[in-house]
This record gives structure tokens, C-alpha cells and sequence, in this order.
């Protein structure tokens, strides 16, 4: 669930089974891998389940070290210092276990070079055409095959960038506002467990 999301969802519709093997196909020869090989099978991080753990303090520590690694690893390319967003940013808020990170570029383009940089440390770069937001370049870490964090790399005058950060600013300021999200997650990680799109 993206932070823009609380007032105002993006509709999916239920795919079809060609719509679920179109996308299927989709991961397994559009996502490269940190090898840079070319996947055979679909990786089981593409398909995991929603899952809503309680609050975890370590979250934001983890987030603070992987902003500060960022930083020096994309340092030729940001505008501004990356910003640990989504969920696991606010203290005390119940989250999927994977951190969300963003980064201001000048242009998108710059996003293989970016993926060759990233790719050592567990970093797979999920093409624009599967990912569908042609706001952001996506790219998802692994560790043990499962997702640790995402990355979502955008313009620095995307709507998007100041959306994430405001809204995470008024979680971590407004506990009635952080209580009504908690709940609203939870139940809808409850509804769409097996769909992480429909979360």
C-alpha cells in the first residue's frame, strides 16, 4: 500500500488468466536479477503475501542505514538525500517488513546505470513495463529470496516524491490519524492477502 493511498486508491480490476500469465511472463523475462541472468522461473518474492507485522523499532534503524548506503552509492546521480517513506518509517506503525526508500534523480533514464550499481547488493531492477507507474523506477531487494526493501527512484518535481514525505510526516505527528491507518491495513491485508496489487 502506497502512502498516496489513503484517500484515494488506484482501482484494479480481478485479472484474467491471461492477464496472470501475461505478468508471470512478464517477471520471469523482464526482471533482472543482481547476476544480471536472465530469469527462468517466476522468483517467489514476485508472488509473496501480504503480511502486516506489529510495530518493529528496528525498522527505522534499518531504514537509517540503508538511506546512508544509498546515499553514497547514488551519490552522482541525486538531487537530494534519499528518503525512507512507507510504513516502516513511522514508529508504531503496524507494516509489511519490507522498507520503502526514494530517491530524487534528474531523469529517469539513468535507471539501468542504476540497477549495474545497485545489482551487488541484492538489488533487482523490475522494468517499467511491468511495473505500469511511469512516475518511478522500481527496483526490489532481496535477501534469502524474499523482499527486504523496495526502492522507488523518481524526479525530484514528481507530485509523488512531496505526497510520500508529507504523508509520512503526518503519521509520526498524528497518533488518531496513525490508528485509523493501522486499522485500515490490517483489514485490508486480511481482504487481499494473496493480492498485493489490490492492497
Amino acid at each position: 500500500m502506497g502512502f498516496g493511498h489513503i484517500t484515494a486508491r488506484r482501482r484494479f480490476q480481478k485479472p484474467t488468466a491471461l492477464d496472470v500469465r501475461s505478468r508471470l511472463h512478464g517477471v520471469r523475462m523482464g526482471i533482472r536479477l543482481r547476476d544480471n541472468a536472465r530469469v527462468t522461473e517466476c522468483p517467489a518474492w514476485a508472488m509473496e503475501q501480504v503480511e502486516v507485522h506489529p510495530p518493529n523499532a528496528a525498522w527505522q534503524d534499518h531504514g537509517e542505514q540503508m538511506r546512508r548506503q544509498l546515499n553514497a552509492d547514488l551519490n552522482v546521480w541525486l538531487l537530494a538525500p534519499v528518503e525512507h517513506v512507507g510504513s516502516t518509517a513511522v514508529p508504531g506503525l503496524p507494516a509489511k517488513p519490507v522498507l520503502d526508500l526514494q530517491a530524487a534523480v534528474a531523469d529517469l533514464t539513468c535507471a539501468p546505470e542504476v540497477a549495474e550499481v545497485l545489482a551487488p547488493d541484492g538489488w533487482n531492477y523490475v522494468p517499467p513495463e511491468f511495473d505500469e507507474r511511469p512516475w518511478r523506477r522500481f527496483f526490489v531487494r532481496t535477501v534469502e529470496g524474499r523482499r527486504a526493501a523496495h526502492l522507488h527512484l523518481m524526479r525530484r518535481e514528481s507530485p509523488r516524491w512531496g505526497e510520500q514525505l508529507v504523508f509520512r510526516d503526518a503519521l509520526c505527528a498524528d497518533p488518531a490519524l496513525r490508528h485509523r491507518y493501522a486499522a485500515l491495513k490490517e483489514a485490508l491485508a486480511t481482504q487481499h492477502s494473496a493480492d498485493r496489487e489490490a492492497y
